[in-house]
């Protein structure tokens, strides 16, 4: 291969091959952004250098300098100061232990789960097998409830249950080389958010990150949600 036709190949090659798409089960809508972990640099993001919540993507962006953001994604429940609620590690460092009994709100809707990102994987697992398993994280962040556990739904779901909201949340495929994130466009109940992370995406492990504040940065799709200051959030730098 001559100068030329390499560069043209590297020119034509995208930096991160995340990808996201609008999808339906029902007549309910979804987009989901997969995410190669083999290709794409994964992260989760708090704070600044300074130690300020960033909260948005627009900061993560500016705190990027040179990179930006592909994709990104609320990533777990946090407290009124934007503290995360459960288990969190960024960059090998522990900010928040592992919380193995209910704790507030839908975090308390055991089983919950952990979402444990390496270089070139990544992993939902049940809290309780996390904490028996001890896999070593990168970057995780607990929240819940568990949306599909080993290809089966969260037990306490109900078909006609009438909490709807827009969720999003996270799934990974079995041998933890695919991630992929899922924000509903629409009200829609765990039953069928799950349902979604379990029928359609195939996922046989998902977790839930949160409701009525999820939100989704797809540059890609021209979309980048705006709404109060967040927490935890997960996010494909290139």
């Amino acid at each position: 291969m001559n100068r030329w036709a390499f560069l043209a190949l590297i020119w034509a090659s995208p930096l991160a091959a995340v990808t996201c798409e609008d999808m339906t089960l029902g007549e309910n809508s979804f987009t989901a952004c997969t995410v190669d972990m083999d290709a794409d640099d994964l992260r989760l993001f708090l704070r600044d250098g300074d130690g300020n919540i960033l909260g948005n993507f627009a900061n993560i962006d500016n705190a990027l300098g040179d990179g930006k953001l592909a994709f990104g994604m609320n990533a777990g429940m946090y407290h009124d100061d934007r503290a995360p609620v459960g288990h969190y590690v960024q960059a090998g460092t522990e900010v928040m232990r592992v919380i193995p009994n209910a704790g507030p709100g839908n975090f308390g809707l055991l089983p919950n789960g952990v979402f444990c990102v390496n270089d070139d994987s990544a992993q939902v697992y049940e809290t309780l097998d996390f904490i028996e398993k001890e896999p070593t994280c990168r970057d995780a962040t607990q929240s819940g409830p568990m949306l599909v556990i080993d290809g089966d739904l969260h037990p306490r779901f109900l078909k006609d249950g009438t909490s709807r909201y827009v969720r999003n949340g996270v799934g990974t495929s079995a041998d933890g080389k695919t991630a992929i994130f899922a924000i509903s466009n629409s009200v829609v109940s765990f039953y069928d958010f799950g349902s979604f992370f379990r029928d359609v995406l195939k996922t046989p492990n998902a977790l839930y990150f949160d409701g009525k504040v999820s939100r989704l940065h797809a540059p890609s799709m021209g979309r980048s949600d705006l709404g109060f200051r967040l927490g935890p959030i997960v996010g494909v730098v290139e």
